[in-house]
C-alpha cells in the first residue's frame, strides 16, 4: 500500500470467498454471530466460535455439530490456521486484540463493532435459484439490505428477468397458481413463468400473471384446445408434450394446487412416458385459502380438530361417486367441499339424513381471494334456498361446520342474513 494511502479511502475490492473445508473462527456467539452463522455454515467453512455464551439458535448449531464451540474467551493463538475471521463482541479490547492478531497473520477480518477497523466487510447477500446477490455500499448496512432486497425480491416474482443464456434442457413446469389473487402464487412459480417461452393456462388459474409476461410469450388457453378424437385431457398433455420437445420451456399453470383435484399427476405421467422432465411447483390450494380469505379458519382450537376436503362434482347417489358421505356426516369437523355449488342441494340433504343437523352453519365464498369475492352465508337446511335466490355461480368454495361461525367476519354476514 502507498504510504499516503489509507484503506478508507478506497473501495472495497468485491471477492467470493470458497471457505468449504477453510477453517473459519467466530468471536462471540451472541445475535450478529446467529445471524452471519448460517451463511458460514451453508459455505461448508470449519467453523470454530470462540465465546463464553451462546445465544440458543447458536447453542442448537453446536450441539448439531454444525459449528465447534470453545466455550471461553478469546486468547492469543485462536485464530491460527484460520482463513478468515468474524469478531462479534461486545468488548472492544477483546475486538482490537483479535483484529491485531488477524493483521499480524493476514487473516481477513471482519469487525461488527467497527466497519473502519475491520480488513473485510460483509455484504448484504440474497439467493435465488442459483445466484447470489451481494450489495456493498461502505458504511450504509441499511442501504445495502433495502438495494439487496429489492433485487432479490425482482428475481423471484418475475419483475426483474435473467434467462438462462446456456442451452436448456426442454421440459415442464407444472405449476400451482393459486387461489385466483395474483400475488398468491409461489415465487417460484412466479419466477419459471417469467423464463417460460410457452403457457398453457386452466381458465381458474390466476389470469392476471399472463398479462405480465413478455410478448415473445405464447400463451395458450387449455379450455381452448382442440381435441378432436382426444379427450381434453389428452389433447392437453399432447400439447404439453410437442412443445416440450420442440425445445421450449413450458409453462403448465394451474389454479390452486396441481395435486388438489387439478389432475396434475396425469398431466405428469404423460410426460414422464415421454421421456420429458416434469417439475412440480406447488400452489396455495382454495381450500384452505378461500376460506381464510373470508374470514373463517378451517380449525379453531375447541372448535374443531379436523377438516376434510371433498370434490362435489359427482352427486351423493350418482354411482360414480368415491366418496363415503354417510361416513362424512358423522364427522364433527370441518367440511370443504369443492366443485359443488350445483350439487351442494343433494349433497346438504345427504348429510343430514347422515347425522349432520340441519342448522349447521354453511358459508359459499364465491370468486374466492380476487376482486370480485363475496361470501353468502346459509345452513345445510337452507343452502339450497341460498344458492338459488343469490345466485351463487362457481366457482365457489362451500365450507360446512361450526367455524364458519367464528370471527368477525360471522357477525356481519349474520347482520347482513
Amino acid at each position: 500500500m502507498s504510504e499516503h494511502a489509507h484503506p478508507s479511502d478506497h473501495p472495497a475490492y468485491p471477492v467470493g470467498l470458497r471457505l468449504a473445508g477453510r477453517r473459519v473462527v467466530v468471536i462471540g456467539g451472541g445475535q450478529v454471530a446467529q445471524r452471519r452463522l448460517p451463511a458460514l455454515i451453508a459455505a461448508g467453512a470449519d467453523i470454530v466460535l470462540v465465546s463464553p455464551s451462546a445465544t440458543p439458535s447458536v447453542e442448537a448449531m453446536a450441539a448439531s455439530g454444525e459449528i465447534h464451540w470453545e466455550r471461553r474467551r478469546y486468547v492469543e493463538g485462536d485464530l491460527a490456521d484460520a482463513w478468515y475471521v468474524l469478531v462479534a463482541t461486545a468488548d472492544t479490547d477483546a475486538n482490537e486484540r483479535v483484529s491485531a492478531e488477524a493483521e499480524r497473520s493476514r487473516i481477513w477480518c471482519v469487525r461488527s463493532d467497527d466497519a473502519s477497523a475491520a480488513t473485510a466487510w460483509t455484504p448484504a447477500t440474497g439467493r435465488s435459484e442459483g445466484l447470489t446477490v451481494a450489495v456493498l455500499t461502505g458504511r450504509d448496512p441499511r442501504r445495502s439490505a433495502a438495494v439487496r432486497d429489492a433485487i432479490v425480491e425482482g428475481l423471484r416474482d418475475g419483475t426483474i428477468t435473467a434467462r438462462h443464456q446456456r442451452t436448456r434442457t426442454p421440459g415442464v413446469a407444472l405449476v400451482g397458481g393459486g387461489p385466483g389473487d395474483p400475488d398468491l402464487i409461489t415465487v417460484r412459480g412466479r419466477r419459471l413463468l417469467a423464463e417460460a417461452d410457452v403457457v398453457i393456462a386452466d381458465r381458474l388459474g390466476p389470469r392476471d400473471l399472463l398479462d405480465e409476461l413478455p410478448p415473445h410469450v405464447e400463451v395458450i388457453d387449455a379450455a381452448k384446445i382442440p381435441y378432436g378424437r382426444f379427450m381434453a385431457q389428452e389433447a392437453i398433455n399432447n400439447a404439453l408434450i410437442e412443445h416440450a420437445k420442440a425445445g421450449k420451456a413450458v409453462v403448465r399453470l394451474k389454479g390452486g394446487d396441481p395435486f388438489v383435484f387439478g389432475r396434475g399427476m396425469e398431466e405428469v405421467e404423460a410426460l414422464a412416458a415421454e421421456g420429458i422432465p416434469c417439475t412440480v411447483v406447488p400452489g396455495i390450494s382454495s381450500s384452505i385459502s378461500v376460506p381464510g380469505a373470508a374470514g373463517i379458519p378451517v380449525t379453531h382450537r375447541g372448535v374443531a380438530h379436523e377438516f376434510t376436503v371433498v370434490s362435489g362434482h359427482v352427486a351423493p347417489d350418482d354411482e360414480r361417486s368415491l366418496v363415503d358421505w354417510a361416513a362424512l356426516a358423522q364427522l364433527r369437523g370441518t367440511l370443504v367441499i369443492l366443485m359443488g355449488v350445483d350439487k351442494i342441494g343433494a349433497i346438504a340433504r345427504t348429510l343430514i339424513a347422515g347425522g349432520r343437523a340441519p342448522h349447521t352453519p354453511v358459508a359459499l365464498i364465491q370468486e374466492g381471494t380476487t376482486a370480485a369475492q363475496r361470501r353468502v352465508d346459509a345452513t345445510l337446511a337452507t343452502v339450497a334456498d341460498a344458492v338459488t335466490t343469490e345466485e351463487v355461480r362457481p366457482p365457489a368454495v362451500i365450507v360446512i361446520g361450526e367455524v364458519v361461525a367464528v370471527g368477525p367476519e360471522a357477525t356481519r354476514a349474520h347482520h347482513r342474513d
